[in-house]
């Protein structure tokens, strides 16, 4: 049997005492989409925060229980900038550096270590391709990111994220932004990049969800209420009442 890509016992997070997350027991398979659901303020982005380790930067995020990364705690791994480097993290508005389209895929390659410019400009054309953003963008890769659309940017924030070559790729709402027919060009990326990496995509909209997921989580006020294959958690084969009044739209 194939060992879970990532083990979460006992994850409990608070910020300056309140806590925004209790107990959180859930495993993801290798890959795997795994979707998480539920309302705001059910502590969805602090669990992606806690995966990636944020809480060495806020001084006010405390962070009990364990997190297990291919079978390590990552508590434990002294190279966070390693760590990191494995996953990647699309947020729900796009984040462009301030440098060229070229760039902002080349940068983690050249962070590698990366010097050819034939081996960037193949990782660049790959990168952009996978995040369905290459043939909008192959004339113009040193126009200035920032002036993409706000699709555009998003798949070039995705692009970004594929060029650490994550083994986990988290999404945080990443619809938010996006008009309805680039969500659906991004939905086709993700189905097809689960063939290489782990997904855990956190979404508001719960038939994207549906979509998508091969598990899913349904969080409500700072806890996990239940997880199950995604098609029996919308058909009600295993279901809290919540989850169904939450999916059918009665509260959220």
């Amino acid at each position: 049997m194939v060992a879970p890509k990532l083990v979460v016992e006992g994850l409990s997070i608070s910020y300056g005492g309140k806590t925004v997350l209790h107990d959180i027991n859930l495993e993801v398979q290798e890959n795997e989409i795994f979707g998480i659901i539920g309302p705001a303020n059910a502590g969805k982005t602090s669990f992606l925060k806690a995966i990636n380790r944020m809480s060495d930067f806020e001084s006010d995020m405390q962070v009990s229980g364990t997190i297990r990364f291919n079978g390590r705690d990552i508590r434990t791994l002294r190279n966070l900038y390693a760590y990191r480097s494995r996953i990647g993290v699309v947020f729900p508005l796009p984040v462009g550096l301030p440098l060229t389209i070229y760039e902002n895929v080349a940068l983690a390659p050249r962070l590698r270590g990366v010097k050819h410019r034939d081996e960037l400009d193949e990782m660049v054309e790959r990168c952009l391709k996978r995040a369905a953003l290459w043939e909008e963008v192959k004339d113009r890769l040193h126009v200035l990111g920032s002036l993409l659309s706000g699709g555009q940017q998003q798949r070039l924030t995705i692009a970004r994220a594929l060029s650490q070559e994550p083994e986990l790729l988290m999404l945080d709402e990443f619809s938010i932004a996006v008009d309805p027919v680039t969500t659906m060009r991004i939905e086709d990326v993700l189905k097809e990049l689960k063939r290489e990496i782990t997904i855990i995509l956190v979404t508001n909209l719960v038939q994207q969800a549906r979509r998508l997921a091969d598990r899913t989580a349904f969080f409500l006020e700072g806890k996990c209420v239940e997880i199950a294959e995604t098609e029996a958690l919308f058909t009600g084969t295993v279901q809290d009442q919540r989850t169904r009044d939450y999916i059918e739209g009665r509260f959220g």
